[in-house]
């Protein structure tokens, strides 16, 4: 029988994305000023960017995602079900945001902050549509979105400061996570990627 070594950099890797969930669920709970200013969307980019396997740089950040998510609508919001309703265009948004931290070959800060920006973009417009589509109700008036143009430009309006608290966390979250691989990488060369 042949002994397999772990890889450091996957178990490195894996730990990052482990502690955004974790983080997640504690952040969680109540609606306020600081809603979506999350490290969930900094940890699709991370994972984009990092793993080397594919199915790894989806499979992880998206497990993720829904782990915390069962924890959170059981535990947290107490729902009779383990996902909301409209949960695929969320998990649609954060599959495209790995997608745009896989064209971060090699990391630099113009690459992180334009990854960063194109995420919080991706998920609210991908995830808007989700509400939007699936009978919203404006928060302001309590009643549905019209199902035209109109509604929908509505929804992202009213979306806006979700979407820079998204942006936010992605960078200030995301500033964290890849500026500490980068240096963990070059503290401890095992890291890098054997070219």
């Amino acid at each position: 029988m042949q002994n397999k070594k772990i890889n450091p950099r996957f178990g490195v890797l894996l730990l990052f994305i482990l502690a955004v969930g974790i983080i997640r669920v504690f952040n969680s709970g109540q609606l306020t000023p600081l809603s979506n200013f999350t490290p969930i969307g900094a940890m699709a980019l991370f994972g984009g960017a990092y793993f080397t396997d594919k199915w790894k740089a989806y499979f992880f950040p998206l497990l993720t995602l829904f782990l915390s998510d069962v924890v959170i609508n059981l535990a947290i919001y107490k729902m009779d079900g383990v996902l909301y309703s409209g949960w695929y265009y969320n998990y649609l948004a954060f599959a495209l945001m790995v997608l745009i931290g896989q064209a971060i070959h090699k990391v630099t800060i113009f690459k992180f902050i334009l990854g960063a920006v194109g995420a919080a973009l991706i998920h609210w417009i991908v995830s808007d549509f989700g509400v939007w589509i699936g009978g919203g109700t404006n928060i302001i008036t309590g009643q549905p979105f019209t199902k035209d143009l109109n509604g929908y430009l509505e929804c992202l309006d009213l979306a806006i400061p979700f979407m820079q608290r998204m942006l936010m966390g992605n960078l200030v979250y995301g500033g964290l996570m890849f500026g500490s691989f980068e240096l963990l990488k070059q503290k401890y060369p095992q890291l890098a990627i054997a070219r």
